[in-house]
């Protein structure tokens, strides 16, 4: 491109003025009809060039390719029917056509399904639309391809869209689809233990008329089928009982359809975490002593526990004449506590308690009858359980691991934690990592037991057991052999992990699914299945991992430390995972349990042809015209047709260089001006002649 600058030797408002007045003498020089007027008017504008110093500028334009983006949905619904067929079809069309235009960048970018199907909140493909121009100016933008099956969750107003080129549709699905879906309307997110809870579903599908009974089945953690009936688009609600702490996976199905399109959204995921309601806690310290705020200060400060402790002064054998009314503020209510409320606690503790008369052996066999029927006891002993009034001399003595051999060591020891409480969750790494021995404090006193049953997680005074564990029909049951725990708590001789440790003790009593010692649990970390196999043993159970497409597929977990077993597993499709290991399984859903990508698999034109009509961008069903062929377009004319779709040809440039030379050179104006005077001075000289005064 050619244009003129000027370099003024003086400041141009000074050289427009001298010029002003230089054209006006010379008006008046016609005026006079001077001869030499002329001359005289060549001298001036001679002049006013040369000072003015007027150049020629010559641009060298090196033109820049149009950028078009094809953005290629591979989200989960484009994985069905002949979808894939149809992209791959619209992919090669669009290519050849590429190759054929000048003057065109394509930037290809693909939503898979670990950025779209994967989220809960649907395929966001105006949002990857948004990230790959956002580095392309709109004067080189010559338009935009999107290749799905319009099953789109993040659609702006066609006037808000942010893109300044034709919006280009092609659609793989069939205009005719038919899909059957179930929906959940309503699903709380937490319940209580043992307690039911109801679900709100309904099946949707077009093709049947409305109250069409369709065969239906649930399915709770991964276990058996449960059939119902659910009628074409009413809404349903199931009752779910919520069996056990943590995480209750609930799988619903309705049954498949004739001629329909995916049985993907055919099945839904619904994960309720039960909670208990309230733990309750009864706590009989059977005499005074200083570690009997131990038990009752870990119980007080957990929120979710309601303690009831009795702490009994006075045996009913002592008699020394004081009156029965200073005895106590209230009478010891044997009865509602061990016959009519016992089921009522989630465990019940007996902290140094003696058999004195107290509590009559019938309501101690209804505490051994209600740990067989799956309630919790924990028995924190001293000296007492080593006397004849010891409670193992009771009917409690067909749940307890451990008889008294009536020996009792009076002497400093250090608590050890035995070979198989290094893999119970209750007293595993207790110890900081990396330790040996551990440092915590000496106990001072130890109880000497005959052990029957249970598990030894703790060793003690001549490496006696300290702490006994076991499962007795439904229920458990602890034996804490030392009354001296509560040093640690205090600091004496550096002190130790009493808080944590009586914590894990009451919450494993009280079935606390973290604190299972043999347990299969599974997650979702990092794209992979992690799969862990808590063990008191050291055998390696092969673990079997059923997909939700049927597949299944076995691995071999490695030991990790305290009892874990780890393995993962590549995951594949989203849904509701079964893991087994012969021993134990558990189930885990992986992905949105209900992402919006499978809730309507039916392709649809109505989402994105308001966006394409608003920028002048067509809108094409594959399998009625095929692929659109390709042209390009200028920015006033249309931009779509029939069969056909339009790039913005934009005509931009980048200057690479620039040549500049005078208009006139320095010789020419000085030859000017002295010629052209010369020239004016003859031409008067002439005149004066001529004409005689």
């Amino acid at each position: 491109m050619i244009g003129i600058t000027f370099t003024s030797l003086v400041p141009f408002p000074l050289l427009i003025t001298v010029l002003g007045i230089g054209l006006v003498i010379a008006g008046y020089a016609f005026v006079k009809r001077s001869r030499a007027a002329g001359l005289r008017t060549l001298v001036i504008v001679v002049l006013a060039a040369g000072v003015s110093d007027p150049r020629a500028t010559i641009e060298n334009r090196a033109p820049l390719d149009d950028v078009a983006v094809v953005v290629v949905d591979e989200s989960l619904s484009q994985q069905l029917s002949d979808r894939p067929a149809r992209t791959a079809e619209a992919l090669e069309g669009l290519s050849s056509a590429f190759e054929r235009l000048k003057g065109i960048d394509v930037r290809t970018v693909n939503l898979t399904p670990q950025t779209a199907g994967g989220r809960s909140d649907g395929t966001r493909l105006f949002e990857t639309v948004s990230k790959a121009t956002a580095d392309i100016p709109n004067s080189r933008l010559a338009g935009v391809v999107l290749i799905t099956d319009g099953i789109v969750h993040d659609v702006p107003q066609p006037d808000q869209s942010g893109i300044s080129a034709p919006v280009h549709v092609l659609l793989t699905g069939e205009k005719d689809e038919r899909d059957r879906r179930l929906v959940v309307f309503k699903a709380p997110e937490f319940g209580l233990v043992d307690k039911t809870v109801s679900v709100r579903v309904s099946a949707e599908d077009t093709s049947v008329p409305a109250g069409t009974p369709i065969s239906a089945t649930l399915r709770t953690d991964g276990g058996a089928l449960q059939p119902f009936t659910i009628r074409a688009g009413e809404s349903l609600d199931v009752v779910v009982s919520l069996d056990h702490p943590g995480a209750n996976v609930f799988e619903l199905e309705v049954a498949e359809a004739e001629g329909e399109i995916s049985p993907r959204n055919n099945r839904t995921l619904v994960t309720i975490n039960a909670i208990r309601d309230r733990l309750k806690v009864l706590l009989i310290s059977g005499q005074p002593h200083v570690g009997e705020r131990a038990w009752r200060n870990l119980l007080k400060s957990d929120p979710n526990v309601d303690l009831v402790h009795f702490t009994i002064l006075r045996p009913l054998s002592k008699d020394d004449g004081t009156p029965l009314n200073e005895l106590a503020l209230i009478s010891f209510p044997i009865r509602e506590l061990f016959e009519e409320q016992l089921y009522d606690f989630d465990l019940v503790i007996f902290d140094r308690y003696s058999r004195r008369g107290l509590v009559p052996f019938q309501f101690m066999m209804n505490v051994a009858s209600y740990v067989l029927d799956g309630g919790a006891v924990m028995l924190s002993v001293g000296p007492e359980y080593a006397d004849s009034f010891s409670l193992f001399d009771s009917p409690l003595q067909n749940v307890l691991p451990a008889a008294p051999t009536g020996v009792i060591y009076e002497k400093p020891f250090l608590p050890q934690i035995s070979e198989i409480g290094e893999r119970h969750p209750v007293t595993a790494s207790l110890t900081p990592p990396g330790q040996q021995e551990p440092t915590w404090g000496r106990w001072l006193r130890h109880i000497e037991v005959a052990t029957t049953s249970g598990q030894e997680l703790m060793r003690g005074a001549s490496d006696q057991p300290l702490l006994m564990l076991d499962r007795v029909g439904k229920g458990r049951v602890a034996l804490l052999l030392s009354d001296t725990i509560w040093l640690w708590g205090k600091g004496f001789d550096g002190g130790g992990p009493q808080a944590e440790m009586l914590r894990r003790l009451a919450h494993w009593l009280m079935k606390e699914p973290e604190l299972e010692e043999n347990a299969l649990t599974a997650s979702v970390e990092d794209g992979m299945l992690q799969i862990v196999r808590n063990s008191l043993d050291e055998t390696v159970h092969q673990i079997t991992v059923n997909a939700p497409d049927g597949t299944s597929q076995t691995t071999q977990p490695e030991y990790t430390e305290s009892g874990r077993f780890v393995a993962r597993v590549p995951i594949g499709d989203q849904g509701l995972y079964r893991i087994e290991d012969g021993v134990l399984s558990a189930v885990v859903a992986v992905g949105a349990a209900n992402p919006l990508e499978n809730q309507d698999v039916i392709a649809t034109a109505a989402h994105l042809a308001p966006v394409a009509d608003a920028t002048g961008g067509g809108l094409f069903w594959i399998g009625d015209r095929g692929v659109p062929t390709v042209r390009r377009v200028a920015p006033d004319r249309i931009s779509s047709g029939q069969s056909w779709i339009g790039l913005r040809t934009n005509n931009q440039y980048v200057v690479d260089g620039m040549r500049e030379f005078p208009l006139v050179p320095a010789w020419l104006a000085l030859f000017a001006l002295l010629s052209l005077p010369l020239l004016t001075w003859w031409r008067e000289g002439r005149s004066a002649v001529n004409y005689p005064t």
